[in-house]
């Protein structure tokens, strides 16, 4: 029995569909998580400002907190 020989270009092809398949659940998975890292960010962002609402803190206290840094406290 004589094995069937595949032309090289077949294998091209065979190969750039598996690649495009491959491409297509790729982008569909990082898709996924960048709505996921979106919906993350909005839930950070809700839970910081209730935390602000609840706080005793003015908006300058705050802003200036947030804007100094480390070396800036320590002097």
């Amino acid at each position: 029995m004589a094995r069937r020989s595949i032309p090289i270009e077949e294998k091209i092809e065979t190969q750039k569909e598996l690649v495009s398949r491959a491409k297509d659940r790729y982008e569909a998975e990082l898709d996924k998580l960048e709505k996921l890292m979106r919906k993350r960010d909005e839930l950070r962002s809700k839970e910081l400002m209730e935390a602000f609402a609840n706080s005793e803190r003015s908006f300058e206290e705050v802003m200036r907190f947030l804007t100094t840094s480390e070396e800036e406290t320590d002097a």
